[in-house]
């Protein structure tokens, strides 16, 4: 029998339940040895300042990043940890000024597709309470739930309200902590309106996995009893494959509908006691969240800035063996040149996380170390920046290439620091010296 310490790491989030063994890493080896002149000048002369991290005000400075990302239909912005204000205020920044500048119309947050649907609904319609909707959704996954986000999805409602073109908010993750309860209720609407003579069979198909309240009780049940809701979850979808509905819209809707839960009972059914049954769930839920915003940028046309931690957003995993290939490189694959990353570093400050026992709290830490890449960072400008690193020499990507200790903590700390290659993993990059802790909504 689990402990109830492991128990509750388990289920603190989708995530949790995938890298219990992230924690048992090695200690990161010794910065690996300068190569070559000191990249710091050239790259000061490169850098281009921003004058502020707030959303609102003149977006100018932003400029250079608009020329970087000017060929691409999706552009992934990282962030170093899951809960400093000043990288979700910057999104927010960002994403104005892409939605006004450059004709984006989609943010989409590593969150469940259902939180991202319930919530486009508000950003489209007015329908509903944001707020309520961000507790229900994001539940133990309250790095979301924060006054940050509230504050960004409001201006995108209040920007729809004033204006044709619409924006629109998506979530691109598996479920949690509902595994689809939101989504059964959507297909079997979908069903009942279009193609009642399937609804007997869509019940039959979801009925076990409609009565499974949430994540954590998923995660409870034996290994052959999930395995057999996914196998429903599959049988569902496959039924709507092979019956197209009249109204092609809906039907596409349904169909990715039912597909999202498919995903979400799959990717809480790897074993996380095994080592290699977590490395291949990652790498199954870094290819679904690349799926479904690839999907969504096919079915709407939408050009998309993509919000999530710096490894999902980059093109190489820190740590092959244990992600052997992360959403950044799906899309890459999928869209060639047409995605873009920038990575988002900062230098020290606080910010929120959780630590093992799930508990949320402010963290503090120290200028970087040196010898890693959060301090060559720090050393290029004693502003904040945006650093297109493709424009660098060969000599500056040279040295931007080699693995050194970064700062990339996610939702979790005490976290150990990565062996990142920045030159390898984003296109471009925003450096903040400082940030403070997010505020929850609470």
């Amino acid at each position: 029998m689990r402990s109830a310490s492991r128990q509750r790491r388990l289920s603190s989030s989708l995530a949790a339940a995938l890298v219990v063994v992230v924690g048992m890493a090695a200690s990161i080896p010794p910065a690996a040895a300068a190569s070559g002149p000191d990249p710091v000048p050239e790259l000061r002369r490169k850098a281009h300042i921003l004058r502020h991290t707030a959303p609102s005000g003149d977006l100018g400075d932003l400029r250079p990043l608009g020329r970087a990302v000017s060929g691409a239909t999706v552009v992934g912005l990282g962030e170093a940890t899951h809960g400093a204000r000043e990288f979700f205020t910057m999104k927010h920044r960002v994403f104005r000024y892409l939605v006004e500048e450059k004709g984006f119309t989609t943010f989409s947050l590593e969150a469940g597709w259902s939180a991202g649907l319930r919530l486009n609904d508000y950003v489209l319609h007015g329908k509903g309470d944001p707020r309520v909707i961000m507790k229900e959704e994001f539940g133990k996954l309250d790095m979301w739930a924060v006054q940050e986000y509230l504050e960004l999805i409001r201006w995108m409602r209040d920007y729809n309200t004033q204006h044709v073109r619409k924006i629109q908010f998506m979530g691109d993750d598996a479920n949690y902590p509902a595994v689809g309860a939101q989504l059964i209720k959507m297909v079997t609407d979908y069903v009942r309106r279009y193609q009642p003579a399937l609804l007997p069979e869509i019940d039959v198909h979801y009925r076990k996995l409609r009565a499974v309240r949430d994540a954590d009780a998923f995660l409870s049940l034996p290994p052959a009893e999930r395995e057999a809701l996914v196998s429903q979850a599959n049988q569902a979808l496959d039924l709507l494959r092979r019956h197209p509905g009249p109204e092609r819209d809906t039907y596409v809707w349904g169909v990715q509908n039912a597909r999202s839960i498919v995903q979400s009972a799959t990717a809480l059914s790897f074993d996380t006691t095994d080592p290699e049954q977590v490395s291949k769930g990652l790498r199954y839920r870094d290819k679904i969240m690349a799926d479904n915003v690839a999907w969504w940028r096919e079915h709407t046309g939408a050009r998309i800035l993509l919000s999530a931690h710096n490894a999902h957003v980059a093109y190489v995993p820190y740590d092959a063996k244990l992600y052997p290939k992360v959403q950044g490189a799906f899309l890459r694959d999928r869209l060639g040149t047409r995605y873009l990353t920038i990575g988002l570093a900062f230098g020290q400050g606080s910010f929120r996380a959780q630590d093992a026992n799930g508990r949320w709290r402010t963290v503090t830490v120290g200028p970087p170390q040196k010898g890693g890449n959060n301090h060559l960072l720090s050393r290029v400008s004693s502003s904040d920046y945006f650093l297109d690193m493709r424009t660098t020499s060969a000599s500056a990507r040279a040295w931007l290439d080699r693995p050194r200790p970064t700062r990339d903590a996610g939702r979790l700390w005490p976290e150990p620091e990565r062996m990142v290659s920045l030159g390898k993993s984003y296109d471009a990059m925003i450096y903040l010296h400082e940030t403070t802790a997010a505020r929850p909504l609470s």
